[in-house]
């Protein structure tokens, strides 16, 4: 009787084990540590950003329906930031007065 019960643990811990890809000890953690750290950072985290956005976006338009609310990030000035070819490094100098 006693046999049973433990060989039906040593059984369901075997199978957790083999389960886990068989890896024991410090190797085993460090992998659901990793594992863990990649599913944060790759899902979690990008749907967590997703929603605030989208309750900060909805604060906006329910405090003032007619409020205009930015959709999009604003795009450089090419002429400003050296995007167009042969602007680069130059600084603009006044104008000599007459």
């Amino acid at each position: 009787m006693t046999t049973t019960w433990r060989r039906r643990l040593g059984n369901v811990r075997s199978f957790v084990g083999n389960s886990m890809g068989g890896l024991r000890g410090g190797s085993n953690l460090a992998s659901w540590v990793v594992a863990g750290t990649l599913a944060y950072f790759l899902w979690v985290k990008p749907s967590q950003d997703l929603k605030r956005e989208q309750q900060e976006r909805a604060a906006l338009a329910s405090a003032d329906p007619h409020a205009y609310v930015e959709k999009r990030k604003p795009v450089p000035d090419p002429q400003e930031t050296g995007l167009i070819y042969g602007n680069k490094n130059r600084t603009r100098k006044p104008k000599p007065e007459e």
